[in-house]
């Protein structure tokens, strides 16, 4: 499985990514790039996180199965995120709370989760997993009319992928 991050995105929307972020972009973007590689060392999945512009400092070496896109002008990232999650597929989850790459990776059959539900899963461990700590007989039965789409069903499973590494 391959993880798109919408990198400014992602930024954006931690407390401290964006602090970091106010140093300098490039303080910003090498603080998400470490959490990224230290998720993507536990778990087998191939990270592609999608920056705007051009690279413009060296910035943090970053390998293994963590790649560094930055987009071409006048392409912006989420064009990219866009191309990538089309030629991956059902191979992809986008991580965005930009609806028209959600609408998009979705429509193409990519998972695609907020990056908020990304930053979460990545700070929560395992043993605190909301979803776990609910029984299934203690729950009533629902009917079908309550079963979460199959994007949201798609989206938990990829969340939890991160939360159980």
């Amino acid at each position: 499985m391959r993880w798109l991050i919408d990198g400014y995105n992602v930024i954006r929307r931690d407390a401290d990514l964006r602090a970091r972020e106010g140093e300098s972009l490039e303080a910003g973007r090498t603080a998400l790039l470490t959490l990224v590689a230290r998720v993507a060392r536990d778990l087998a999945d191939s990270f592609t996180v999608v920056f705007d512009g051009a690279r413009r400092a060296g910035g943090a070496p970053v390998g293994g199965r963590v790649q560094v896109v930055f987009s071409r002008p006048p392409a912006s990232a989420d064009d990219e995120l866009r191309r990538l999650a089309a030629t991956l597929r059902e191979g992809a989850v986008v991580v965005s709370s930009d609806r028209a790459v959600q609408d998009a990776a979705r429509r193409v059959g990519a998972v695609a989760v907020s990056a908020e539900a990304f930053l979460e899963a990545v700070e929560t461990p395992a043993s605190e997993d909301p979803d776990e700590a609910d029984d299934e007989e203690d729950q009533p039965r629902r009917g079908q009319a309550h079963r979460p789409s199959r994007a949201a069903r798609a989206a938990d499973r990829a969340l939890r992928r991160l939360r159980n590494r």
